[in-house]
């Protein structure tokens, strides 16, 4: 079986997450890795994590262009957790790419080692990113630059246009739900998947299913907020409140589209709240959601979660990999609707997760096939009528 090969933009926390995950899963000597702890699919049609290889990378931090892939994915400002590093990308070395908005202007007040530095090269034009992925061979393209980076994130999309080459775009620049945007890829032939990963178990999938069960269970919700810190620098980046419309638009209707009827605009507030350093890659979110059972009564859920914000979103971008190499192998082309809505915050057509859960399986296992039993809703067997 063919590799899926893939090339990655923007070497930070979620790329060193996915890059070691993939080397973990295929070589880790521990049992976790030998039985895929971790992993909702430890094979996809066939392609396990150690199947995917990246072939091109792409930055514009000085510590890192110009570097090889195994160093660059351990530099600064990264600060995820290392938990497997014993493999090496001698042939594929971090090449410069076109910074545009990429880096926020309040970066520069703080330490170096918390910030970007930008490399003093030239940054890269459409076709110098075409020739690299092109010459790598790359198919699927990863998108991990900065929330906010909206002119950067269509630069690299009109890359994957020219070459052919499929969109997994993992931020709040909406691309792949955009429906201009969709149908130039339904036109050019080429799936893709986004916008704004889904953590595995993160905050936004736990306020969902939280949302869900207010509803499934007969009660309403009247109020929420979810706030979010960290010390990374997505967290940093997200300190210019310019660069957050999307996220928190993304973030909001992923909370929302749970509901029938959503909640007033000043009854819901979701989004990232500060940067703490001393956190890393550690994420805390508090979330509080208000309603009213029975009888008008009162109560509310309060909840405190703690992550390591990387490697949850590598949870799901491992799946939307593969899935993606599958949608080229079967000649599909534009938005991958199922897959979306499962591994993305903000897909082209939102659905319950159950919903999207069912869809991703049916899709795994071939178009118009079953997914497997425990993703089948439960039949209710029909009652006798009592006798009179």
């Amino acid at each position: 079986m063919e590799k899926v090969r893939v090339a990655v933009v923007g070497i930070g926390n979620c790329a060193s997450s996915l890059i070691q995950g993939i080397h973990y899963y295929q070589d880790g000597p521990d049992e976790d890795a030998r039985r895929g702890v971790g992993l909702l699919h430890p094979e996809i049609q066939g392609y396990g994590p150690g199947d995917i290889e990246v072939v091109a990378a792409v930055d514009i931090d000085a510590r890192k262009v110009g570097r090889p892939l195994h160093e660059a994915v351990f530099a600064l400002p990264n600060n995820t957790k290392a938990f497997y590093s014993d493999f090496r990308y001698d042939n594929v070395i971090v090449a410069m790419g076109n910074v545009l908005d990429g880096v926020a202007d309040h970066m520069q007040h703080y330490p170096e080692h918390q910030r970007f530095v930008v490399a003093d090269r030239p940054n890269a034009a459409v076709k110098d990113i075409v020739k690299l992925l092109r010459e790598s061979g790359a198919e699927i393209l990863m998108n991990y630059v900065p929330v906010g980076s909206q002119k950067a994130t269509e630069f690299y999309a009109e890359c994957c246009l020219q070459t052919g080459v499929s969109l997994i775009n993992c931020i709040p620049v909406f691309i792949v739900s955009d429906p201009a945007w969709g149908r130039r890829f339904t036109q050019a032939g080429i799936p893709c998947v986004g916008d704004d990963v889904k953590a595995q178990l993160g905050a936004t999938i736990v306020h969902r299913v939280l949302t869900w069960l207010f509803k499934e269970r007969g009660a309403e919700i009247t109020a929420t907020y979810q706030l979010n810190t960290g010390g990374n620098t997505d967290f940093l980046n997200m300190l210019n409140q310019s660069r957050l419309q999307s996220k928190r638009i993304s973030k909001t209707e992923a909370v929302q589209s749970q509901l029938d009827v959503p909640l007033p605009d000043d009854q819901v507030h979701i989004g990232p709240a500060d940067f703490v350093p001393w956190q890393k890659d550690n994420k805390i979110c508090f979330c509080r959601i208000e309603g009213k059972g029975f009888g008008g009564v009162p109560l509310n859920i309060e909840l405190r979660l703690s992550v390591e914000d990387s490697p949850n979103s590598a949870g799901e971008t491992i799946d939307a990999i593969r899935c993606c190499k599958l949608a080229r192998e079967r000649g599909l082309a534009g938005p991958l609707v199922g897959v979306s809505a499962f591994t993305m915050k903000h897909p082209p057509v939102q659905f319950t997760d159950y919903e999207a859960m069912r869809m991703l399986e049916e899709f795994i296992a071939a178009e118009g096939q079953p997914a497997p039993e425990r993703y089948q809703p439960a039949k209710r067997e029909k009652q006798p009528t009592p006798a009179k």
